[in-house]
């Protein structure tokens, strides 16, 4: 099933995103320091969902409607006194096919599974607000984690297919870690 190959072959890539977002979330100080990370997720969670747009329908995915998304973001970012401005830039990988798109699909559905812990970790630095994305799917998460594979998994059956999902994910963890990379690039050199 290609959720168990998708999920060994982005490993590194996934434990190298997760290094990068920990660390900022491990500098938070303020719900504007807070604001300024959910910013890179809203940017590239955006681009992502027009990506797969096309692709992603209810026939592919019955229940994507009811999914989490980018607008649980920005509704968490201007809860903590953020506006939308300023944003990252940010590319999602190419997206030409419904394999593909599950490939990128993949990573944002699974970044709820670290929700709650993120939710705590933001907790002990004294934030109160702005975790409706974070929380994800509350006790239905690991139910909305099944459906989503499968569907994957049914959607790429052939080896072709297979690996556009492991290609896709790979591009989308890597250029999700680039988001916070250029970010972080140009704070340096405006304050240099």
């Amino acid at each position: 099933m290609v959720s168990n190959e998708i999920k060994e072959a982005t490993k590194v890539a996934h434990q190298q995103l997760e290094k990068t977002v920990v660390m900022r979330l491990k500098a938070i100080r303020s719900q504007a320091d807070y604001a300024d990370v959910l910013k890179h997720f809203y940017a590239y969670f955006h681009a992502i969902e027009q990506a797969i747009k096309p692709f992603i329908t209810a026939e592919v995915l019955p229940d994507y409607a009811e999914r989490r998304n980018s607008d649980y973001i920005r509704q968490d970012i201007e809860s903590l006194g953020g506006d939308m401005n300023d944003l990252p830039a940010a590319q999602a990988p190419e997206i030409h096919s419904v394999a593909a798109a599950f490939g990128a699909l993949y990573v944002l559905e699974g970044s709820i599974m670290g929700g709650p812990y993120i939710v705590q970790m933001l907790q002990k630095y004294g934030l109160e607000t702005g975790f409706s994305f974070f929380s994800g799917y509350g006790e239905e998460t690991r139910e909305k984690w099944a459906t989503f594979t499968a569907h994957m998994n049914s959607a790429a059956t052939d080896e072709a297919d297979k690996q556009t999902v492991i290609r896709t994910g790979e591009a989308t963890f890597a250029q999700f870690e680039q988001v916070f990379e250029q970010s972080a690039a140009r704070k340096a050199a405006s304050l240099a």
